[in-house]
């Protein structure tokens, strides 16, 4: 993590005139320019954090509405609903978890929650189904998961009741957070939702998860884009993450904020994953591979981002798989939290992994491989990069995943692309399959 330095010892050496030697001030004066530095440190501070729930408090997100909320309280409790949740979440192999995974019907989640299952975990899913992306495809998702035995129960991290009533039926191990509002550009056109998903949500879920006896471990989802606009390559967990290029960075970054926090006072084992662009079957349409595809088959132009001089844009693409594997061996390798009841008892795990390829590729070289896969050539377009949030490039150092968690990614983009289309063309082109848009 990175930390702010006073400046002011530096600023004493520097000569107030050129070939001039600047004495040395006298102890008090140094006291008290340090004590104006951190009244002025801390007043800013409060100042930051103020207008933030100002600005949460008069968001109104649209995705969902209050409206939307109101209408998902009455879709949980009652004994036959806690029959199927307690059904979900029964551990069904020896030494197995009890996992609570929010944004099950998400495209991480779905993969996620199906691994959890399939080895016997119990498995409950948590999702409020908005509309940031196409609902129907989190509805295709949400039956896969039922037909797999995992009940994803419609709620939103945000309504804290439903959440205490989870923990009071279930007495979860773990915790696997991926509910979120995700996307780099979308957060100028509705910054409320991401206050609203990724700080307030987190602290809700962690509100929560502090006064469960017994706590839960929690891992959750990040992101690379907290890297910023750092240009030191590949990124690590040891760099500096104090230069968010979006709002969706920013979020992300106080939630590892946060998660200090909590770990800090009340003892809660947190995980937190830097993933870097995921991809692959019941992927996100908002991500360029995704959409490409869509438009690629529909004959539209694609535009395709360039750096400044023309420079090369590219991303550390990671297949779903690997990025499952990685989620699992972070719960696998979780130890306990370390409270009770709301406090704390002894020092307790607080770890940031980044989950990547370690292989970026150039965003052209991902149309050329779409274009093999689909037999059909691309309208390409080049454009400059606006200032939208994005950056030009990413890249993963995955030492300490590899040396702390096992994790080896295997997927290649040629491979990983190739699944994904047979995925898109079945189910967008299949008999009977939603359309694309």
């Amino acid at each position: 993590m990175s930390q702010l330095k006073p400046i002011s010892s530096h600023l004493d050496n520097i000569p107030s005139t050129p070939g001039k030697f600047k004495m040395d001030k006298s102890p008090y004066i140094h006291r008290l320019r340090w004590q104006f530095s951190l009244a002025k440190l801390t007043f800013w501070s409060f100042l930051f954090l103020g207008l933030i729930l100002l600005f949460f408090l008069r968001s109104t997100p649209s995705s969902p509405s209050d409206s939307s909320r109101r209408s998902l309280r009455s879709t949980w409790g009652g004994p036959d609903w806690e029959k199927r949740v307690r059904s979900s979440a029964r551990v069904r192999s020896r030494n197995g978890l009890s996992v609570l995974v929010t944004g099950a019907a998400g495209f991480v989640g779905t993969h996620v929650s199906s691994a959890l299952k399939r080895r016997g975990d119990g498995v409950l899913g948590l999702d409020n189904f908005n509309d940031y992306y196409d609902p129907s495809l989190k509805r295709s998702r949400q039956a896969l998961l039922e037909r797999t035995g995992v009940f994803v129960v419609e709620g939103d991290i945000n309504d804290s009741a439903l959440l205490k009533k989870l923990f009071d039926v279930v007495a979860f191990t773990h915790v696997m957070h991926l509910a979120a509002q995700a996307g780099v550009r979308y957060a100028m056109q509705n910054p409320g939702s991401y206050v609203n998903s990724n700080i307030a949500g987190l602290v809700s879920l962690f509100e929560v998860c502090k006064s469960a006896n017994p706590q839960p471990s929690i891992v959750w989802a990040s992101s690379s884009s907290v890297y910023g606009l750092n240009s030191k390559v590949p990124f690590s967990e040891r760099d500096r993450t104090d230069q968010p290029a979006s709002l969706y960075a920013a979020t992300k970054k106080a939630g590892e904020e946060i998660a200090h926090t909590y770990n800090h006072i009340y003892g809660l084992s947190i995980t937190g994953l830097r993933f870097f662009t995921v991809y692959g079957p019941w992927g996100r349409p908002d991500m360029a591979y995704f959409f490409f595809t869509k438009d690629i088959l529909k004959g539209k132009s694609i535009p395709i981002f360039e750096g400044p001089n023309h420079g090369t844009v590219a991303r550390d693409f990671t297949y779903i798989d690997d990025i499952v594997k990685g989620c699992l061996a972070s719960l696998d390798t979780a130890e306990k939290s370390t409270g009770s009841g709301g406090k704390k008892k002894g020092p307790a795990q607080l770890r940031v992994f980044n989950l990547g390829n370690t292989s970026p590729v150039p965003v052209t070289k991902l149309v050329s491989i779409l274009e093999r896969l689909l037999k059909v050539k691309a309208n390409r377009v080049m454009l400059k990069m606006p200032r939208n949030g994005d950056v030009q490039f990413t890249h993963a150092n995955i030492t300490l995943a590899q040396t702390e968690l096992g994790y080896k990614p295997t997927t290649d983009l040629q491979t990983g692309l190739k699944k994904f289309v047979r995925w898109y063309l079945s189910y967008y082109t299949g008999s009977g399959k939603k359309s694309a848009g």
